[in-house]
């Protein structure tokens, strides 16, 4: 039955019937549904996993930025945070999920939230265990070989932020990536051509497939199917329009912060606060025009990091992209953007994501889920304390210029003395900054007390026997770091929940 061969062709399975029975179904294949189909699959149940995107080829990676949006990103990126700073974010709507279009970043869930976790909630202690989770950690940067960026594939942009946080005095570390023999070509964000980014469809997804795994790619779950309040089956739609049925012992939902509190909203599962608590890392980011060529597009996608401030919230990375979008980050209009686009090989591109303190909350709808968030006012003295060390770093490492990209302040900035003067200049005003979301959490939180949670420390529903929630949206905070093996890591319990609870 699976509809995936190892050697990545795809073969659409026919519909003949209406209805079909496994021990599980798993709702989402990024790295937490990948993670919970390969324990179970290797546990002996029978999973089958609902994917609302397509299985895309390696070698149909597109290398456009623009073309990758609209095949492989949901909703081409188009989606909307609404607040006092409007904000897109980015989800993947594919095989594999946000793992296959990501900077491969890799980092364990830091100490001090753990015990933020634990200060906040003591009942989840006795699930989630710091001794467990470093073991699960360590088998997780085995089976993906996790391992700091190569100085040799690194490229200018990654070691020019080296270079600029050395100056400082800022500790910074090569990121540790989840790839293997990797090239360097900079397309991590469209879909490594090569495969050497082991992202879910490369890994976890993929060798559980080639254990007996179903997998179903573009069907959309409409519905959680709950009797006698047992979750016993999922409604999906196909691309053809056709609804399909299948039943299972367990559900396990793993479709995102947004979209996995949308469907239990939309399934009529609205007990607890699921959509609220909706937490993120926001992101801004600075252009810098080097004396040298930095061919951004070139390296490590993301090969490198400042982690001197994460203890305040705030952790600084190389950004690279393809020219469209390092075109579209310079500021100016006609001749002056024209004249900047000519020279894009010479300009830099680094940012910053903020563990910021607010809290939204995620509305359903019919074409799109709507997120509701403002930025408070200490997460704005985080993005205006992280314009500023953006600036002063790529001026340290020898950029020409800068562009801050702040509403009512120096387009340019040349010298290291304006730079420092940013935050005493620059109000605490959501409207003047431009900036974007990737890491989404909490909507589904999980706690012990079913009034101010929505699954039990455990990952099963408080109120819906046969129901669980695997994703980053059970998350009780933001963790102020690239959550994927975070994620991975607490998908690996939660599958170990539903085999221990499976007669």
């Amino acid at each position: 039955m699976p509809v995936v061969e190892i050697n990545y062709s795809i073969d659409f399975l026919p519909f003949e019937k209406k209805d079909f029975h496994f021990d599980a179904i798993v709702i989402g294949s990024g790295p937490a549904g990948a993670t919970v189909a390969h324990q179970l699959t290797l546990a002996g149940q029978s999973v089958v996993v609902l994917e609302e995107g397509p299985l895309v080829k390696a070698e149909n990676f597109p290398e456009s930025s623009f073309q990758a949006m609209t095949q492989l990103y949901r909703d081409m990126s188009t989606s909307m945070i609404l607040g006092n700073c409007p904000m897109p974010f980015v989800q993947a709507k594919m095989v594999g999920g946000a793992s296959t279009i990501n900077g491969a970043i890799s980092w364990r869930l830091p100490l001090h939230v753990y015990h933020d976790w634990l200060d906040q909630d003591p009942g989840l202690e006795p699930h989630l265990q710091w001794n467990d989770l470093q073991n699960i950690f360590n088998k997780i940067e085995f089976d993906l070989n996790i391992a700091p960026t190569d100085e040799k594939i690194a490229g200018p942009n990654n070691l020019l932020l080296k270079a600029g946080a050395d100056l400082l005095k800022l500790e910074n570390r090569p990121i540790y990536r989840n790839v293997k023999e990797c090239e360097g070509l900079g397309r991590c964000l469209q879909g490594c051509p090569k495969r050497h980014k082991l992202s879910m469809e490369n890994s976890y997804l993929r060798w559980a497939v080639e254990k007996g795994c179903t997998l179903f790619p573009n069907v959309k779950a409409q519905k959680i199917i709950v009797e006698y309040q047992k979750a016993v089956g999922v409604l999906f739609t196909t691309l053809s329009g056709d609804q399909i049925t299948i039943k299972a012992k367990n559900i396990i939902v793993a479709a995102s912060a947004v979209q996995s509190p949308s469907l239990l909203i939309s399934s009529g599962i609205k007990q607890g606060p699921v959509g609220k608590n909706f937490q993120c890392h926001p992101g801004i980011s600075m252009a810098g025009r080097f004396p040298t060529p930095v061919h951004v597009w070139r390296g490590a996608t993301q090969g490198h990091e400042v982690i001197e401030l994460c203890s305040q919230g705030i952790k600084f990375e190389a950004l690279g992209y393809d020219r469209t979008i390092v075109a579209m980050r310079l500021k100016g209009v006609g001749k002056e953007l024209m004249e900047d686009i000519s020279q894009l090989k010479y300009w830099a591109n680094w940012g910053a994501a903020i563990k910021a303190q607010a809290k939204g909350r995620v509305i359903p709808g019919r074409n799109r889920s709507q997120i509701i968030y403002s930025l408070t006012k200490d997460d704005l003295v985080k993005v205006r304390k992280a314009v500023r060390i953006l600036g002063e770093m790529m001026l340290a490492a020898g950029a020409t210029y800068v562009t801050p990209g702040v509403q009512g302040w120096h387009k340019k900035v040349l010298q290291p003395l304006i730079m420092a003067k940013f935050e005493k200049e620059v109000p605490l005003n959501p409207k003047l900054f431009t900036m974007a979301v990737t890491h989404m959490f909490g909507t589904c939180k999980m706690g012990s007390d079913p009034k101010t949670s929505v699954v039990r420390p455990d990952f099963r529903h408080h109120h819906i026997a046969g129901l669980y929630v695997a994703d980053s949206s059970v998350f009780p905070t933001n963790i102020g770091v690239n959550p994927q093996t975070s994620i991975i890591a607490l998908a690996h319990l939660c599958a170990k929940s539903v085999a221990d609870a499976t007669p």
